[in-house]
């Protein structure tokens, strides 16, 4: 069976001036054409090509030995050529750009953005890309608690964290306890496994455990209170919602990294202030 958006081995049956069709046996009806500037030179009827089908702007099925970014079922990151009337459109490496409509768009896109998507057929049974790729991620990733990953942020729920393709294939969160800097749909973030769910899908958290993330986090509270000239208006007993808009940092990540300032001497705590000593 010829696959629309799938690579696929295919036989030659006929020869044109204009191409050569291809099918899977001789005598087979539903052959597509390979135009004769993709054929290889001395191919002949008979030889296997591996070829890659798609929609023509007629919406006639036809092959290419380019081989695309992405077939039907797979996510990953393409880059927004243009924006048109009806959505975006995408380059896949091929002649033909890929419509990425606008009702499956998470945000309004531009050209030169790049995008996390998977690519699926319509109703129409033609190419299209979709933003909302939660439904074509893998719970089988290889990783474990404590590994570090790479995964692109392709949905924000305030109430329930950052949805995380890791490897843009397998199912990540960070949780929204561990949100605390600016994070935003597209963004590449690298993270630390904390937890692999008995369903497969892993919790994440950008930062480090807290042992090794407390030199790091100590050094930023340091510097906020340099900033503002020795004596930052404020201390450790300041509202979850402040030190978060000021450090990103939970209140319990920021007394540690207080806590750890004061024990070395580098700071003194009064009743309204943090001062450097």
């Amino acid at each position: 069976m010829i696959e629309l958006g799938k690579v696929q081995e295919l036989e030659v049956v006929r020869e044109k001036k204009f191409g050569v069709y291809l099918g899977e046996k001789q005598g087979d009806e539903t052959a597509v054409l390979l135009p004769r500037k993709q054929v290889p030179e001395g191919t002949q009827i008979g030889d296997r090509l591996t070829v890659f089908i798609y929609k023509d702007s007629a919406d006639r099925l036809i092959a290419t030995t380019r081989k695309p970014l992405l077939q039907v079922g797979e996510v990953g990151v393409l880059t927004v050529k243009e924006v048109g009337r009806i959505g975006a459109f995408l380059d896949m490496g091929l002649e033909k750009d890929l419509l990425l409509p606008f009702k499956e768009q998470n945000h309004p896109v531009q050209a030169g953005e790049q995008c996390l998507v998977a690519v699926y057929r319509d109703k129409s049974s033609r190419l299209a890309a979709t933003m909302n790729v939660y439904r074509y991620m893998s719970n089988g990733s290889p990783y474990q608690k404590d590994d570090r990953v790479t995964g692109t942020v392709y949905e924000i729920n305030e109430r329930l964290g950052a949805f995380v393709a890791v490897d843009n294939i397998y199912y990540g969160m960070i949780p929204e306890k561990e949100l605390y800097g600016g994070i935003h749909v597209g963004d590449v973030v690298e993270a630390r496994v904390m937890k692999v769910r008995e369903d497969g899908k892993l919790d994440l958290s950008p930062r480090e455990k807290s042992y090794i993330q407390i030199d790091a986090d100590a050094e930023k509270v340091l510097s906020a209170v340099e900033e503002h000239g020795g004596v930052l208006p404020f201390n450790d007993k300041a509202s979850p919602e402040r030190i978060r808009e000021e450090f990103h940092l939970s209140k319990n990540a920021f007394k540690r990294a207080v806590g750890h300032l004061l024990k070395e001497g580098r700071i003194r705590i009064t009743e309204n202030t943090i001062e450097k000593v």
